[in-house]
Parts: structure tokens; sequence; C-alpha cells
């Protein structure tokens, strides 16, 4: 048990942690089973508990009956879930991703806050966007505060990580507009007509994207800024873009 402990701590080992048994089991549906799950003694009647536990031995996880001490260490939480997942990282490869899979994805660059990847991949889930590719250095997707932010959404959406020289000779092998958020820019982000497949580009939190990224740009978008505040939060503006670009599709 120390060692798994451990083990939360220490990225090098290849796994992270999810709670909660809606999670856990959707994470199945997307036939996506924890190396270990933790429940509690409460729990293990649950009909869902019992798919869980059957799915990870019949894969050969292990499945173990704990107390809520022992939850609340693994998780790191006074008041913990029932239910505990530890599951291996995904490969985040960009050859992974198929870009037939979507008319909508969603690229950060060097993105910081945990909670604002959690909400954009929920974003991206919502939109039924196939994932999120992390450019540069951005905070790590499968840290405890980044999961937990993810709600679920780290399952259903494909991710990847990549410098951003290896992501543009990427996107220029296929089909693709690369479409970049900037203050600097004159396209109202309501005004232009979106091609398929969608890579919404936006940037840090606190600086945007820089300018040699933008110049890659197929298109430079902005939302208006009625009132005092000169930009908004990157995850809000990613779904309001990405919101525009669901409703065109749907208008078509």
């Amino acid at each position: 048990m120390r060692a798994l402990r451990e083990k939360r701590h220490r990225r090098e080992e290849g796994l992270f942690l999810a709670e909660g048994l809606r999670i856990l089991t959707e994470a199945a549906d997307c036939d996506i089973l924890p190396e270990y799950i933790f429940f509690a003694k409460e729990s293990a009647a649950h009909p869902l508990t019992q798919r869980l536990v059957d799915a990870v031995e019949a894969k050969g996880g292990e499945a173990i009956e704990t107390d809520r001490d022992i939850l609340s260490k693994l998780s790191g939480k006074d008041n913990p879930q029932t239910v505990i997942g530890v599951y291996r990282e995904f490969d985040t490869s960009l050859a992974r991703i198929d870009r037939s899979a979507s008319d909508i994805w969603i690229v950060a660059q060097s993105l910081r806050d945990p909670g604002n990847l959690g909400t954009i991949l929920r974003t991206g889930d919502a939109v039924g966007g196939g994932g999120l590719i992390l450019v540069d250095d951005c905070v790590d997707p499968f840290s405890v505060e980044a999961v937990r932010a993810t709600m679920g959404a780290l399952f259903t959406q494909r991710i990847a990580t990549a410098r951003w020289e290896e992501f543009l000779l990427w996107l220029r092998t296929g089909p693709g507009q690369l479409v970049g958020t900037s203050l600097k820019a004159t396209h109202d982000y309501q005004a232009p007509r979106y091609a398929a497949p969608t890579f919404l580009l936006v940037g840090n939190e606190a600086q945007g994207l820089p300018a040699a990224y933008e110049a890659e740009c197929d298109l430079l978008v902005k939302m208006p800024m009625l009132g005092s505040a000169d930009s908004l939060n990157v995850a809000v503006a990613t779904a309001v873009i990405a919101y525009e670009v669901l409703n065109q599709r749907r208008a078509r």
C-alpha cells in the first residue's frame, strides 16, 4: 500500500489516479480499465462496483477492498470517493491522433493551470471534439489536480503532447484548418466559415500565443470585448469559439 501511495506522487512511474464510481464506469465503457481498483466495503455490493471489479480482474488487474482511511491516504482527500482506480498513463504521441475522427480539435500552447486543462477537455467532450493536443511545456494532464478537473473527460478525449515544430509538421501532412485566437486578429470569431477538421489553437493563460505561432495559423479570430476587460479566461474563450464551430456544423 505504501508503494502505491508513493507511486501516486512519482510521475515517472506512469500511473495516475481517477476517483468515483461514475467516472470509472464511464472509463470502462470506453474500454479503459485500471490496473488496480480500490473500493470501500460499503460500495462492494453496488452492481456497478461489482461490474468494475469483475472487468478489472478479468483483464489481469487487482481489486482491493479497503476502508475509508486508506482511500483517504491514496486520494489525499479527507472525504474520498468510495472507488478509486489506478491507471497506466496513455500513449500521448501524435501518431495516435486520427484527425478524421472529429471535425473539432483543440490545441493548447503552454497551458499551465490544471483547472483550465480540465475545463477545456470537458468542453471538447461537450462539442463532440476529438481531443486535446498539448503543445510545448504544458501542465501534466495526469496530475491529480488535472484528472479531477476533467470530471471523466480524460477518458473520452484523445490527448497528445508535442513540441510546436513537431505538431506543425504533423498538421501539414493532412487536412486541417489551424485557427488561432488573438487580440490582434481582425476577424470576429463568428464571421469566418470554419473548415473541417478545425484545429482551434489557444495560448498560454498570461501571454497568449507567440507571434511566430500566430503567423503559422490559417486564420486568426477574436471575440468582442465590450467591457473594461481585454481578455477572457482561456478555458472560457475556448468554449465560446468551440461552440461557434459546432453551431456552424449544425447549421449545415
